[in-house]
């Protein structure tokens, strides 16, 4: 599973990121697309995932991160991609 952010920023009061998430089978794609929190859209065989934040809680909007986005970038990649992989294993596992 690979996952890139691929686009990010703010409509009005909307602070949002999308997620392109590549390498992963159709039947993780709709284990991930019932229980990830996010509009969840399929295209060509990839999956975007869009969340909405509260501009105090953007991660991509504060002065630091705008010295070093790339940091802040790799660093939303990485939560997401541990936050889809612990989707992944809790519903391989059944866990209650």
């Amino acid at each position: 599973m690979k996952v890139e952010i691929f686009d990010y920023g703010s409509d009005s009061n909307d602070y949002y990121i999308i997620y392109k998430v590549t390498g992963i089978d159709p039947e993780d794609q709709e284990k991930l697309r019932g229980n990830v929190e996010g509009n969840v859209e399929l295209k060509n065989g990839d999956m975007f995932i869009t969340t909405h934040f509260e501009e105090k809680y953007f991660p991509l909007g504060s002065a630091d991160a705008q010295l070093r986005i790339e940091d802040f970038i790799a660093r939303e990649e990485i939560e997401m991609t541990v936050y889809l992989t612990s989707l992944l294993e809790d519903e391989d596992l059944e866990i209650i």
